[in-house]
């Protein structure tokens, strides 16, 4: 079954947009449109795409737009989640020039950066397309930015992992040290859990798998483990729980790991690896009312 488009909440697009307006135009507010055009002066202006890729933010970019202020039209072409070619229109803009001169800077940094995000996880879902597995982000994110770049993750055909340490718990190397085993960590994470809590628990070893699985483990992560390895855990779990694949993982590999089996392959590179995507926003009608 196909997963529906992921929406941005509402508030936490208005919150962001407003605190970056105030960031980009500060206390005097836009001087070189200001000093350029004329009050009345009008401008539509084209968003549009100068490489291939896949679009992510259109909500913040029409937040920026819709906040800067009062008569500014933003009306996208596409829906986030569709590929563009290079000189694809992605989205109109029509208004006060002032305003959309001054709109302009955030609406891009937003629609480009996401884009960048999309676009790349949807290389990396291309690439094990057929095999079963699942690309999945992680929370190396920018600081302040992470539901909008797990957003994105979503429009290029990627899955979120945990969004915070409060959704699920992942019990990992350092807390395994701490507990004393991974079997004592997992038990204790058992009896911690509410019913409706997921449980992970990272392991490095097939010894430590055999361990995570006897103690009950129904989601392993197999972090840092070459290809013949996870093939060799695919083997010994035999359907006993979903195995996710971690550390490492670049283009060039990403399918030979989903081909050993595994269900999910987790990568910052999606999220901290991405370039911005380049969308240009050029005045296509200025003129005075």
């Amino acid at each position: 079954m196909t997963a529906l488009a992921a929406q941005l909440p509402r508030h936490l697009v208005d919150k962001a947009v407003l605190a970056a307006l105030e960031e980009d135009i500060g206390l005097a507010g836009d001087l070189t449109s200001q000093a350029t055009l004329a009050p009345d002066a009008w401008a539509k202006a084209s968003l549009s795409a100068r490489e291939p890729g896949v679009i992510a933010g259109l909500d913040l970019a029409a937040a920026a737009f819709r906040h800067v202020g009062a008569g500014v039209t933003f009306t996208p072409l596409l829906a986030d989640g569709d590929r563009v070619e290079a000189g694809s229109v992605v989205a109109e803009v029509e208004g006060p020039a002032r305003l959309v001169m001054s709109g302009e800077r955030v609406a891009l940094n937003f629609i480009n950066h996401l884009s960048g995000i999309a676009s790349l996880t949807r290389t990396y879902a291309d690439a094990i397309a057929g095999t079963g597995a699942r690309i999945c982000d992680t929370r190396k994110t920018t600081p302040g930015l992470r539901a909008f770049e797990k957003f994105a993750v979503r429009c290029g055909g990627g899955s979120n992992h945990r969004f915070a340490l409060d959704d699920a718990i992942l019990i990992k190397d350092n807390h395994i040290a701490v507990a004393g085993s991974v079997t004592a960590a997992y038990k204790a994470a058992e009896a911690f859990a509410g019913h409706l809590v997921a449980i992970e628990i990272e392991v490095t070893t097939l010894a430590e798998l055999d361990e995570a699985l006897a103690a009950g483990a129904r989601i392993v992560l197999l972090d840092n483990m070459d290809n013949d390895t996870l093939r060799k855990a695919v083997e010994r779990t035999a359907g006993r729980a979903r195995l996710e694949a971690s550390g490492g993982v670049k283009l060039d590999r990403v399918r030979s790991i989903a081909e050993t089996g595994v269900d999910y392959i987790s990568t910052s590179q999606i999220t901290m690896g991405a370039k911005p995507l380049d969308l240009g926003l050029d005045v296509t009608i200025g003129h005075s009312k």
